[in-house]
């Protein structure tokens, strides 16, 4: 099953480091299926990029994303997806992949 629209954040980068790091500020917003419309305000969503042999390592993170928020479950999975496959796709082939 596919979700129509799950969220709707706006965020803000407060770190940028080309080719090393990015750093996401949720300024609004958060998953549109849970009570609290605002459940990721104030987390951060980062990415660490490094040298790992031949090949490059992501490191992913949504700091503030704990497992007490409503959403902690469907959103630990979804990111994981989108890292894994669409990400990764995109990294690839220039293409990501929908969830």
């Amino acid at each position: 099953m596919q979700v129509q629209d799950p969220h709707n954040s706006t965020q803000k980068v407060t770190e940028l480091v080309p080719g090393k790091r990015v750093v996401w500020r949720v300024i609004e917003g958060g998953p549109k299926f849970t009570k609290n419309k605002l459940e990721w305000k104030g987390t951060r969503i980062i990415f660490e990029i490094s040298k790992d042999g031949s090949k490059t390592k992501v490191r992913f993170t949504h700091e503030g994303l704990i497992p007490r928020l409503e959403c902690y479950g469907s959103c630990s999975n979804a990111w994981s997806s989108i890292i894994r496959e669409s990400l990764k796709s995109f990294i690839a082939t220039g293409r990501g992949k929908p969830l």
